[in-house]
């Protein structure tokens, strides 16, 4: 017997456009997540007005503080589209932004079902980035302002720990040079030449493309063979070693999803087939240490733990999984995790179901919601089978995953905070923030134009530091810098490597 109280999945939908596409719309994001909740809702066969609560996944431009809406945004995201399909739910939550939100939405919503503090339960989320990039500058540019009024629950912008002037007065002011940093330190742990990494990052992705290129919602359907993925060219610009433009993620994307969740007394009272439910078998929420509190920079113990502990959970091993999606915004977050559940890159299985953040797109810290509901319809259509969703958010900061299944599960709570506290409790290295003497770089990268950043550890005390490293930019560009010796002094515009 299934507890009344228990939550399943029982409606997923998702929408997209491209400015070429027949039909294009310009639609805003509230239009976007609106048209993906709706067909969420459909899918279930449920009216809008059986919804109790809705939760929206913040746009990049409302979820951060610095961020100016070019054509204007709603005031109150989920109640603007609670209004676009006629729903009156008592309660709004706009979540922290970070990929990661759309699974720990689940997490959390499944958790307050089980609880009995809500029935029916919307999530949603979506951007409009290349819309708005392309009518911004025009005469006569659409405005998507909205104030539907009512309540809402703003989480803040989730950023402490993530952003840090200190970092971006030395370069790191964007996600794929510090991605950029974790790459190039699980290259050297793994004694890999830059050659033969980047030959296995093309490896990794071009199966992506594949999937990306047979997926209708996709923003880039185009197969590219793992040689000409990594292989700089005018239209593949260097982004920061070891990227190329291909194979970081896409955010000039139109896309927007939705899953309905609700109990199970509330999908009988609905009439819900059982057909559609889908149970959350397992599930965990970590945090990893702020960047340069990490003891290995090549490594990611919170998105391994994260990984494991929802199969934990689910009471199942890696091998039970039918479909996974590891999110896939840059290489590292792939092999990291696939490492973590003993999956190797080639697993036939394949490692996506939408084609991946560069090439299915990234919208914003949405695009978890679209493989929920990849995986979702996988689930159902092979009754019995298991998927795996794996959601990161910032750089490699929040963890969420989730396993699904049609299976029964009673719902269970996870460990995440006795992991967590497991994981908080491990030393950290200090930081100097004003660093002088001799170094050893810990890891690197390579901005372009060019622009050196390391991270290093002082000889003296151990102590880790940022630093620009534009007079070392041939030591950086050739054989294997990590470990070399160097010599790092601050000045007013803070640390620099210097000569000699």
């Amino acid at each position: 017997m299934i507890d009344s109280r228990t939550p399943v999945l029982v409606g997923v939908g998702q929408v997209s456009e491209r400015l070429d596409s027949p039909g294009y719309q310009a639609r805003s994001p509230v239009g976007l997540a609106a048209d993906a909740a709706r067909a969420a809702l459909e899918d279930a066969g449920v009216p809008a007005s059986a919804v109790d609560t809705v939760a929206g996944v913040p746009q990049f431009e409302i979820s951060l503080p610095w961020a100016t809406p070019l054509l204007g945004c709603s005031d109150n995201f989920p109640r603007s589209v609670a209004v676009r399909l006629g729903a009156t739910p008592r309660r709004a939550v706009l979540e922290v932004g970070g990929g990661q939100a759309p699974q720990h939405l689940v997490n959390e919503f499944a958790a307050t079902i089980a609880a009995g503090d809500a029935e029916v339960v919307l999530l949603f989320g979506s951007e409009a980035i290349s819309t708005i990039a392309a009518l911004a500058g025009t005469p006569s540019p659409p405005d998507f302002s909205e104030s539907p009024g009512g309540s809402l629950e703003a989480r803040g912008h989730g950023l402490d720990g993530i952003v840090s002037m200190h970092h971006v007065a030395h370069g790191l002011s964007d996600t794929p040079s510090q991605y950029a940093l974790i790459e190039n330190a699980r290259r050297a742990r793994l004694k890999m030449s830059r050659e033969d990494y980047a030959r296995a990052i093309g490896e990794l992705f071009s199966p992506f493309t594949a999937v990306a290129a047979a997926n209708p919602h996709a923003a880039a359907p185009v197969f590219r063979d793992s040689v000409s993925l990594v292989t700089p060219t005018a239209a593949n610009r260097p982004i920061a070693d070891p990227y190329t433009r291909y194979v970081v993620a896409r955010e000039k994307v139109n896309q927007g999803a939705a899953v309905l969740l609700m109990s199970t007394g509330a999908a009988r009272r609905l009439g819900v087939p059982e057909s559609n439910w889908v149970f959350l078998a397992g599930h965990a929420d970590l945090r990893e240490r702020n960047l340069l509190d990490r003891a290995d920079y090549g490594t990611s113990p919170a998105a391994v733990r994260a990984a494991r502990h929802a199969l934990e959970v689910a009471g199942i091993s890696s091998d039970s999984l039918a479909v996974l999606d590891l999110y896939s915004c840059y290489a590292a977050p792939v092999f990291i995790v696939a490492e973590a559940l003993g999956i190797a890159t080639d697993d036939p299985r394949g490692l996506t179901v939408t084609g991946g953040l560069p090439f299915f797109g990234g919208p914003g810290n949405n695009y978890s919601m679209h493989a929920i509901v990849s995986v979702v319809e996988r689930v159902r259509s092979a009754p019995g089978s298991y998927g795996f969703v794996g959601a990161n958010g910032g750089i490699m900061s929040k963890h969420s995953t989730g396993v699904y299944t049609t299976i029964p599960y009673a719902f269970q709570p996870s460990h995440s905070e006795r992991i967590q506290a497991e994981l908080d409790a491990a030393p950290a290295p200090a930081e100097a923030v004003n660093a002088d003497g001799p170094a050893v770089i810990e890891t690197y990268t390579v901005k372009h134009p060019p622009e050196g950043i390391v991270l290093g550890r002082l000889e003296s005390d151990g102590r880790r530091f940022v630093a620009r490293a534009d007079a070392i930019l041939d030591l950086l560009t050739e054989g294997e810098p990590i470990g070399e010796r160097v010599t790092v002094r601050s000045t007013a515009d803070g640390n620099a490597i210097v000569p000699g």
